[in-house]
């Protein structure tokens, strides 16, 4: 049988002279746009924007690739990587009505954190070894006579998640904060896992575009997180009443919203909002005859501690994350317990943060309260612990 002969390969037809001069022009924008980019990192480098390294960081860190992409996320926040991302994310929630890789989208009008839908790489290692520190801080603070009461809040996509209409929540996630919970109780250490409270009030208690509680979910929390103050026999100072009336209706922006980038689209185009009424909290005089001074502080008024305004310092401190600081649910614990309380809780905190800088603050070191609160959602107990430091 004879070969077929191989046909030489045919000449490419030359390309036409608009397609030259298109070329010419496609080169030259992408040549000022990579530059373009370039000076905008430089800029950043020059100004001394980038943390090359965090202040602490392991081998494992390094290995998996988190170092570099704590530098690649900085070098984001340059001007024309920042444009060209809105950019995309508008279009892709425009045309594909894709919320991006931080923000899921569940039932119509419902938004939910990719965080929570996660599996942590060493997540049972990383909540072991946030239980433990919770049990040596609360042996600590017991040293100096100060109690210590953990509330763990659980995921929206926990809570609402009828609201999910075909995102998938993992299996493994379904016990992690039974566990921990039931660790911290079995180690003595006084805790409140606060889905049994949220779960029969489902989607009603979250908002929708938002990774927070509403006011009903807040009010809740509050109110068992009060009477487990009072299980405790802790009397809560200084003694105040609150009346509460709803406000008027207005727009909430929701915080997924702004992790999808679509925050400053017009209205019309983002995500359906939502209004909500915010509770407006007054203080009033409690019913009944006004307190007397003990008769120490009336010989000359030289009672240094009450110059100092320490007999008026609340001695419940609030710690924890964005959660304490959405939905009056300051409010709601201080109309509950019907005293005031020192609020530390911090915006983007999660397990360490708000502690670490609480325990810090002269607000600790030299007036120290009678009972820590601290709040911890339920999304931040598998992530890599940082370590807590007790100020002495």
């Amino acid at each position: 049988m004879s070969t077929p002969p191989v046909s030489a390969p045919a000449t490419p037809a030359a390309p036409s002279a608009l397609a030259r001069r298109a070329s010419r022009w496609a080169g030259l924008v992408l040549a000022v746009v990579l530059a373009a980019g370039l000076l905008g990192c430089g800029w950043l480098v020059y100004a001394s924007k980038i943390e090359w390294l965090p202040a602490s960081w392991t081998r494992d860190d390094a290995l998996h690739g988190e170092l570099t992409h704590r530098i690649a996320k900085q070098l984001s926040n340059a001007w024309l990587p920042e444009q060209a991302a809105r950019l995309e994310r508008a279009g892709s929630w425009l045309l594909l009505h894709d919320t991006g890789p931080r923000v899921r989208s569940g039932c119509p009008g419902w938004l939910f954190l990719t965080e929570e839908l996660q599996v942590h790489r060493d997540a049972q290692a990383n909540a072991q070894a946030k239980l433990q520190a919770v049990i040596a801080l609360r042996q600590k603070l017991a040293q100096r006579d100060i109690a210590l009461l953990v509330a763990v809040v659980p995921d929206k996509s926990r809570i609402a998640a009828a609201q999910l209409c075909g995102l998938s929540r993992p299996a493994q996630l379904e016990t992690r904060a039974t566990q921990w919970v039931a660790g911290l109780q079995q180690a003595g250490v006084r805790t409140i896992d606060l889905a049994p409270t949220l779960a029969p009030l489902g989607a009603s208690a979250w908002l929708r575009t938002d990774t927070h509680w509403n006011e009903t979910g807040a009010q809740a929390a509050a109110a068992v997180i009060a009477a487990q103050v009072r299980a405790a026999g802790l009397q809560p100072t200084p003694a105040q009443a609150y009346q509460a009336q709803p406000g008027p209706l207005a727009r909430r922006p929701g915080d997924l919203v702004h992790l999808a980038g679509l925050d400053w689209l017009p209205l019309r185009w983002q995500p359906q909002p939502e209004e909500v009424a915010a509770t407006e909290f007054k203080e009033v005089a409690a019913a009944g005859p006004a307190p007397t001074a003990p008769a120490e502080a009336t010989k000359g008024g030289d009672d240094l501690d009450d110059l100092l305004g320490d007999q008026q310092l609340p001695n419940v401190a609030l710690i924890g994350t964005s959660f304490s600081r959405n939905s009056n649910f300051v409010g709601f614990l201080q109309q509950a317990l019907g005293a005031r309380i020192g609020s530390f809780a911090k915006d983007g905190g999660k397990f360490s943060g708000s502690a670490n800088e609480y325990f810090s603050n002269p607000a600790f070191t030299q007036t120290p309260p009678k009972l820590v609160v601290w709040e911890i959602p339920e999304r931040d107990l598998q992530t890599p612990y940082e370590a807590i430091r007790l100020g002495r």
